[in-house]
């Protein structure tokens, strides 16, 4: 394996990192967002209250999307060992 072909593998396993842990991160900063807005309307300073819809947020989103990244992690997965093969490691 050269270094031109690690690069391309490096360069795949960041992205499928921003993929995979984009939606969970994006739906918890609209959720935060959301309750920090509904706390400064309402002066309501309850920790629980901007923890448990973070979470159930974050739950939700990997129930949807949780086939979707565990194809994604297996194909890569596929890639990583076709390759490791192919260079005869």
């Amino acid at each position: 394996m050269q270094d031109g072909d690690l690069g391309l593998l490096l360069r795949d396993a960041l992205l499928l990192i921003l993929k995979l842990g984009g939606p969970p991160l994006a739906a918890t900063l609209v959720v935060g967002l959301a309750v920090s807005l509904l706390q400064a309307v309402t002066q309501i300073n309850e920790a629980t209250l901007s923890f448990v819809p973070k979470a159930l947020a974050i739950v939700a989103t990997l129930l949807l999307t949780g086939g979707w990244m565990l194809g994604q992690l297996a194909d890569f997965t596929r890639l990583l060992f076709d390759r490791l093969v192919a260079s005869g490691g």
